[in-house]
């Protein structure tokens, strides 16, 4: 059976390869050649994007999608999405998920790719069950890592509530690409033998072994493979959009992608790669494989982000020990799998661990999550890090978002100066204190913005 192609060079290509600063006019000008090269789906939107687009790129991210959507007529397009976290970093109430889903496929996605990054299955069943109220495709990601608990067993038990939602497609997240071969034999043989679901594997290319990866997968019955044109693949990316469309030729398998599209659309992304490489937006560490990452496991968005932390307070020659204290971090956090956001709280504790010593500086994210304020760890937490941090608080062990009260109406009320539409209220809600000042700017009389230029100019 044909394997078909997600194309992932739209966002997560340049999340993870320069810290997602891809411009909505860049994005646009490829994905309307995109279009006509034959893929399942283009994704295009969430993860990072939202916040990047608002925080450094003074774009709203709502008009990046209906602008992608204005372009795309034949491909589905696809978005990325953190469950009851929505795109942000903390749980939002029911409500806010559910407009987000709703207003999400209205503004032109099809396909919502949804995780939670405890594998929390209750962290899910909102954004599911509305995803599905609204008329979109949903699939469920399963955050892969491994550590002592998570078992073929566990992925399995996983897949099957995952069935029991009404998801229409599983996803493997191998965001660290550390699935090694012979366990994606092994992982996905299990999957379809005990689910009915449509399978994808997203992997990463950080660790040197994704495409040895894919192939295990597609022969052990993967239905769908997330890649990148080969501009923004290898790396801490995804695999090569053109290798795989070559190697698959003649076989079952072929995705049959147009290679004329897929060539028109090359050297469009190579001077955009180039400009970012030039401005050392992109740094060229990000574009070789490192295999220690199979053992420190550190996604590729999260390399890039530690290199970003690290190079702003000057201490770039201390970030192979940041690299060995992640892994130990994340064991006394119970073995978090490192996704968005527990990637960037592991990674950021890691951080502030080696440069102001063990804990003696700890995150809000992290006290939150040692709080139950993200849903169950997957396993034991390090009481002897975590008691000393929480105290004697209460920790929470329902579902967190049932302690949350209705979000979105109060918001739209709090902001009804400067929130012109129910997006404008989900940027807020999702990140208030740089949509508030994105939302000011944007909707500012025309006269004060021209003001502002000529001073920020001269």
């Amino acid at each position: 059976m044909a394997v078909k192609i997600v194309e992932t060079s739209l966002r997560d290509g340049h999340q993870s390869l320069f810290a997602t600063r891809m411009t909505t006019d860049e994005i646009v000008s490829m994905a309307k050649i995109l279009d006509d090269a034959g893929y399942y789906a283009l994704e295009v939107w969430g993860g990072a994007t939202f916040d990047s687009c608002m925080r450094f790129l003074n774009e709203d991210p709502w008009e990046r999608l209906r602008k992608i959507k204005a372009v795309c007529k034949k491909t589905k397009l696809q978005m990325l999405f953190r469950g009851q976290n929505i795109l942000g970093y903390r749980h939002y109430s029911d409500d806010v998920v559910d407009m987000f889903c709703k207003k999400s496929i209205e503004n032109g996605i099809d396909v919502i790719r949804v995780f939670d990054a405890l594998n929390d299955i209750r962290n899910l069943r909102q954004a599911v069950k509305s995803t599905k109220k609204y008329g979109g495709e949903c699939q469920i990601a399963l955050s892969y890592t491994t550590s002592p608990v998570h078992t073929i067993d566990y992925y399995v038990n996983f897949a099957k509530e995952v069935e029991s939602l009404g998801a229409d497609s599983l996803c493997v997240k191998d965001m660290a690409g550390v699935l090694l071969p012979e366990d994606a034999t092994k992982l996905f043989s299990a999957l379809k033998k005990n689910t009915n679901l449509a399978l994808e594997l997203h992997g990463h290319c950080t660790g040197g072994i994704c495409e040895m990866t894919y192939m295990a997968a597609i022969k052990a019955g993967c239905d769908r493979i997330d890649t990148s044109l080969s501009p923004l693949s290898g790396g801490t990316g995804q695999p090569s959009t053109q290798a795989f469309n070559s190697a698959l030729k003649g076989t079952e398998f072929a995705p049959n992608l147009n290679e004329d599209v897929l060539h028109e659309c090359e050297p469009i992304m190579d001077k955009v790669v180039s400009k970012y490489l030039a401005s050392g937006t992109l740094n060229p560490k990000a574009l070789t494989a490192n295999p220690n990452i199979l053992t420190y496991q550190v996604p590729g968005g999260m390399l890039s982000n530690l290199m970003s932390q690290l190079k702003g307070q000057n201490a770039m020659d201390r970030y192979d020990e940041v690299l060995r204290e992640v892994p130990r971090v994340r064991k006394e956090m119970g073995y978090p799998p490192l996704v968005t956001p527990l990637s960037q709280m592991v990674g950021t504790q890691a951080v502030l661990n080696v440069l102001m010593g063990r804990y003696k500086i700890v995150a809000k994210e992290i006290k939150d999550y040692l709080h139950g304020k993200y849903g169950k760890a997957p396993a034991e937490i390090d009481q002897t890090i975590a008691k000393p941090i929480v105290g004697d608080d209460e920790i929470i062990t329902c579902r967190p978002a049932d302690l949350l009260e209705p979000e979105f109406e109060s918001l739209k009320e709090k902001y009804a100066d400067i929130a012109k539409s129910d997006e404008d209220v989900l940027s807020l809600a999702l990140f208030e204190n740089v949509a508030t000042d994105f939302l000011k700017k944007k909707y500012a009389p025309k006269e004060e913005n021209q003001t502002e230029e000529f001073n920020v100019i001269f």
